[in-house]
């Protein structure tokens, strides 16, 4: 707590609201009496009661105190009703807004960013206060889906971790004080025109700061603007220039590929646009809705992706052998001349003929962590086979100022270090933990005089900042950015920001020397000259705002060949020795970067593949473990290059053999109480030279051992048919072959327990397609979004009491180098015959009139029998009241959903809230709730429509649709506790030249 007796300039109320409240008596009337000697205080008390006089006398005594406590109790309003600059604490409206319903909920377009490109997004407030993250069906990113990243915003938008002051070395300090010193430096850059000035961000789609940035180096010619992203794409930049000459930016159409292969592909993971390209992937996956075609898909990868593992063929290879087979398959594919590569091994010559055999309708897609010339050879293939035009088009880049982001930086670590830097801003980016470790970004830092860092946390780089300024959130600011095809949306503010934050775009305006920065200003100045000739603006505005996006702004495509001896000009590797070591480093899928280590709902996401919560590991291949005598949970160490990190391995199927995969984004030295300390830090390993991957490394067992806590601990499915997969050729000849597999005793008993029961009225179901599922999680985070699931941390954890009501199963078949991958999603199956119900003594759990399995939380006295009679395993007990200390504020919970203390036991309720919700709004209609007019909240973040909810009494519901398809199956059904939620079988389009591997 910062001193508060007037010889700091600033004064922070939510630290003294929360002080107040953890004090008593003398204490208590201490920390008021020094309040109201600080200057500051008696501002904003002036502001706030104007007809109020001698606040600021520091020398007040008790009785002329205790007249003014109202006004000291109302501390916690005062940002909620007060001026710009002194906002902590959202309100409920006083006077309610005309049309505004109180426990309505209202809708407002915007946008989420993750490297620059938007995606859009819907948040749902009721009274003013944001609560929830839809997707926003009218933008082409999403299509109403979204990002397991984007349901999280509202987790960090309330965040009592984030920054709430500005810092002067570490020291609170007021913000009048930085725009001084801003404005003194100013002056002197202007004098040698912006000599020394640096500004560093991370990649940029957003229209209003590309024209800032144009209009400020014009400010200071001599100035320079350097971009960072941890996670870079350069790769794919180069790749495309070195193809066509200058850079491009290619748009997938994978609605119209019927083969794909995906070579090392974050198409469905984290790709500019992946949500929408994981739609049209899984279209063209439901064999029951497309008259029984499917697409094919090939994958050849090092270490598992989403992608690959939904793939029907998959080759494991280490990089260079990758190279190899590309420059094999682009000779097989006459983009290559003869004797370019090795000739195709029987697997890839099986692949081009049938990539071949569909020209116009057949892509390749590669990643970004293969190099430059991977990304060549694709171009090259992708001509070959016609693609362009067909199953993708070239674009003008979207990124503003594009850059080789790894080139950029290293250029101003030499400035720095060569002292012609003297004033850095650092806006959102954190390079003092991620940038290359060759770099020692963090000493060259040191050495700039006026270093500012903009940040919504204190971080690594905050901490060596001369100036650290609090950001606003993505749900605070006015700003505008571009989708992966170039449309544009603005994106609003949902509520004022939290906390004294400046966004990027107010920064940038107080260096060109305004004095209040008006984002809102900003933006719509850039777009009045690209509204519609003849239209008013506040319409065009108004509309794009509405809408969340600005209508024919998405990119054209541009007709630029490909440079003739483009595949030529690649050099193949010659390959590493077969046991050669080799680290690939890769994005973590919960944490990305790091910039997300203080997300609860993040760390304790399963990942993907491993299914580790709150760390990382080195991920292993079997083979690869037997050779080095390595278990799971041994802790190694790496070294490369005279450096070296010590961390556990997880043995992992489907990894190349002499390849380590480690995920960035853990072991942050300076975050938040939830994101400090998880994990290990691996960028001291990642150079300039190895930032995708590193050769050559040694693993040294150093005998201690590190316990790795995973949500799921079985890797196959033990005989049973939990996952139901065949062929499509067999459901080509036999569409009831599913259906012929009788997995039941025939001598259990057939008849229920339970009396039979009509539903006249609804019977609420859901059917979940397995072969649209790609396992990516974003049901798991909005469940918890929605659902206030608590975060319950590592050890409880361990003890297996995740709260999560919806988890993602993942299992594997065949061989462990080479395994097929399954996801499967399994909420509560809201059982006709529910095992759970007859067990429990007093009847908390029941069914209701629509067939739900409920929870009656005040009858529950947390016997737990439910859940030892549960064969899905899919209830949650509540053994600590979790919620109790949860550091959010109050504002943060979805107040349709009942937060529940401990004792009683959770589940999975098919949102009965919205239900409800839609049931109350068609009585009072008088009519039945529409088809489509419920959506789960795991329905509606569903990227691939995996999740279908509804009413099975309408025959002609989605839901209804999907349970009379012959692939429809129930979860051990052998059981006979007919449960509302099935599943439809996992189908394999399989290459018959190929059905023998």
């Amino acid at each position: 707590m910062p001193s508060l007796n007037g010889s700091d300039p600033g004064l922070d109320l939510v630290a003294l609201r929360r002080r107040l409240a953890g004090t008593r008596g003398r204490d208590y009337w201490r920390s008021l009496e020094e309040a109201a000697g600080h200057p500051e205080f008696a501002r904003l008390m002036s502001e706030e009661f104007p007809a109020a006089e001698g606040w600021s006398d520091a020398s007040i005594d008790r009785r002329r105190l205790l007249q003014v406590m109202a006004a000291c109790v109302a501390l916690a309003s005062v940002s909620g009703c007060g001026p710009e600059k002194t906002r902590k604490q959202l309100l409920p409206y006083i006077r309610e807004p005309e049309g505004m319903v109180p426990a309505v909920p209202r809708f407002y377009a915007t946008a989420a960013t993750l490297g620059g490109f938007a995606e859009g997004v819907l948040v749902k407030h009721y009274q003013a206060r944001p609560i929830k993250i839809e997707g926003n069906p009218d933008h082409p990113a999403s299509l109403g889906a979204t990002s397991h990243w984007s349901q999280a915003l509202i987790l960090s938008l309330y965040d009592p971790e984030r920054s709430q002051m500005p810092l002067q070395r570490g020291v609170p300090a007021s913000e009048q004080a930085f725009v001084s010193a801003l404005f003194e430096r100013r002056s002197e850059l202007l004098r040698t025109h912006g000599r020394g000035l640096r500004i560093l961000t991370g990649p940029v789609t957003s229209p209003t700061f590309a024209a800032q940035m144009a209009a400020l180096l014009r400010t200071f010619p001599e100035a320079r603007w350097h971009q960072w992203e941890a996670i870079s794409r350069d790769a794919v930049a180069d790749g495309t220039s070195r193809a066509f000459g200058r850079p491009l930016d290619a748009v997938l159409h994978v609605d119209k590929a019927d083969v794909l292969l995906a070579v090392g592909s974050d198409l469905l993971s984290w790709a500019p646009g992946h949500l929408r390209y994981a739609r049209d992937f899984a279209a063209k996956r439901r064999a029951t809705e497309t008259g029984g075609r499917m697409s094919r898909v090939y994958a050849i990868e090092a270490t598992p992706t989403l992608a690959g593992s939904v793939a029907d063929h998959r080759l494991v290879l280490p990089p260079d052998d990758i190279m190899t087979a590309l420059g094999s398959l682009a000779m097989a594919v006459k983009a290559a001349p003869e004797g370019f590569a090795p000739a195709p091994s029987p697997w890839l010559a099986a692949v081009a003929r049938d990539l071949v055999a569909h020209r116009g309708v057949a892509l390749v897609h590669v990643g970004p962590e293969l190099p430059a010339e991977a990304h060549v050879l694709v171009h090259a293939i992708n001509e070959a086979l016609g693609a362009r035009g067909h199953t993708l088009d070239m674009i003008e880049p979207v990124a503003v100022g594009a850059v080789n982001q790894l080139g950029s930086l290293g250029e101003l670590a030499r400035d720095m270090n060569a002292g012609a830097v003297d004033t850095l801003l650092i806006l959102d980016v954190n390079p003092a933990f991620t940038a290359p470790a060759d770099l020692e970004f963090a000493g060259a830092l040191a050495k700039v005089p006026f270093a500012v860092h903009l940040g919504p946390y204190v971080d690594e780089t905050a901490s060596l900042c001369v100036w650290h300024l609090p950001a606003t959130h993505d749900l605070e600011a006015w700003s505008d950015a571009l989708a992966y095809d170039g449309t544009a949306s603005i994106i609003q503010p949902q509520v004022r920001p939290l906390y004294l934050g400046r966004s990027a775009h107010e920064i940038v305006d107080l260096l060109q020397g305004s004095i209040s920065p008006d984002g809102m200003a900003l933006v719509q100045n850039t777009w009045r000259g690209r509204a519609p000739a003849g239209a008013p603006f506040d319409g065009f505005w108004r509309a794009a705002l509405r809408r969340g996006v600005v209508p024919g702004t998405a990119a054209k495509p541009v007709d630029v060949p490909l440079r003739g001896d483009a595949a030529a000009q690649v050099k193949l590797p010659a390959g590493a020795p077969r046991e050669t070591l080799t680290v690939l480093f890769r994005p973590d899928d919960g944490l990305w970067d790091g910039r997300f280590a203080d997300n609860g709902y993040l760390q304790e996401l399963p990942r993907w593949h491993t299914k580790l919560v709150w760390d990382n590991a080195a991920l292993i291949a079997p083979r690869t473990a037997e050779r080095l005598k390595l278990r799971g949970d041994d802790m190694v160490e790496i070294a490369q290059g005279g450096r070296t990190v010590q961390m556990p391995v997880w043995i992992l199927p489907a990894q190349a053999e002499n390849c380590l995969t480690l995920p960035l984004g853990f072991g942050r030295r300076v975050a938040g109480n939830v994101g400090h300390g998880t994990g290990f830090d691996l960028y001291p390993l990642r150079t300039s030279d190895t930032v995708w991957r590193a050769a050559g490394v040694s693993v040294k067992p150093t005998g201690r051992r590190y316990h790795l806590v995973s949500s799921q601990h079985e890797q196959t499915m033990a005989g049973r048919d939990m996952v139901i997969s065949a062929p499509l050729d067999q459901f080509a000849h036999d569409p009831d072959f599913l259906h012929k597999m009788d997995r039941r005793d025939p001598e259990a008993p057939t008849r229920s327990i339970y009396p039979s029961y009509d539903y006249p009225r609804y019977a609420w179901a859901m059917a979940v397609n397995l072969n649209s599922c790609v396992g990516c999680g974003a049901c798991v985070v909005a469940c918890a979004a929605e659902n206030n699931t608590p975060v319950v941390g590592k050890e409880e954890a361990d003890r297996g009491r995740l709260m999560h009501w919806l988890r993602i199963d993942r299992y594997y078949s065949g061989e462990p180098d080479a395994p097929g991958t399954y996801f499967q999603p399994v909420p509560c199956m809201h059982c006709e015959d529910a095992p759970c119900e007859v067990v429990c003594p007093v009847q908390a759990t029941m069914h209701d009139s629509d067939g739900l399995n409920v929870m009656v939380y005040n009858r529950c006295v947390g016997t737990r029998f439910c859940s030892n009679n549960c064969p899905y395993k899919v209830r949650r007990f509540n053994f600590f009241g979790f919620t109790r200390h949860d550091p959010r504020l109050p504002d943060a919970w979805n107040p349709d959903v009942t937060v529940r203390d401990r004792g009683v036991m959770e589940k999975c309720t098919y949102c009965i809230q919205r239900i409800r919700e839609a049931e109350i709004a068609a009585d009072r209609e008088d009519r039945r709730v529409r088809e489509g007019e419920v959506k789960t909240a795991c329905q509606a973040a569903c990227p691939t429509q995996a999740i279908v909810f509804g009413d099975m009494n309408d025959k002609q519901s989605a839901v209804a649709a999907r349970k009379a398809s012959p692939l429809d199956y129930q979860l051990l059904a052998e059981l006979n506790t007919r449960p509302r939620t099935t599943y439809e079988a996992h189908l394999r389009n399989v290459n018959p030249e190929l059905e023998e591997e």
